[in-house]
């Protein structure tokens, strides 16, 4: 087996309405190939092979609030990867927070998008053109 690249084990996010924070998740982050892996009462994990995001009601009962300078990025595999879950997200009800494009302030391999959550978490799909990085 090869070793996991990533230094994250996994990031949770409360949500005050779980039912459609769920229905979000499972249309947006099927748009970069991630999946319901696990599931608890009030808990759902997204992942490609085990749980990396979990969306759930906050363990305390008090209400889910979002962090100031908080985001969350989520790989894409493509360009259009990123259009797709820009498009799906402002189709769930996200907020945009920055239309698909480059950032060349990120790097020129950079290709990426924001949109507040229905929460209002802010989230990310990001495309690095390993080509384009190589070239440099």
């Amino acid at each position: 087996m090869t070793e996991n690249p990533s230094i994250m084990s996994h990031v949770s996010i409360g949500t005050n309405d779980f039912e459609k924070a769920v229905a979000f998740y499972d249309a947006v982050l099927a748009t970069v190939g991630a999946r319901r892996v696990m599931e608890h009462d009030g808990a759902v994990a997204y992942g490609k092979h085990f749980p990396e995001f979990w969306v759930q009601r906050p363990i305390d009962g008090r209400p889910a609030v979002v962090g100031n300078g908080t985001h969350f990025g989520f790989f894409a595999k493509s360009k259009a990867e990123v259009d797709a879950f820009y498009a799906a997200a402002i189709g769930a009800g996200a907020a945009p927070d920055g239309a698909p494009g480059p950032r060349p302030d990120y790097g020129e391999p950079y290709y990426g998008c924001f949109v507040r959550d229905l929460d209002g978490h802010k989230i990310e799909a990001a495309f690095w053109d390993q080509e384009l990085a190589a070239a440099r």
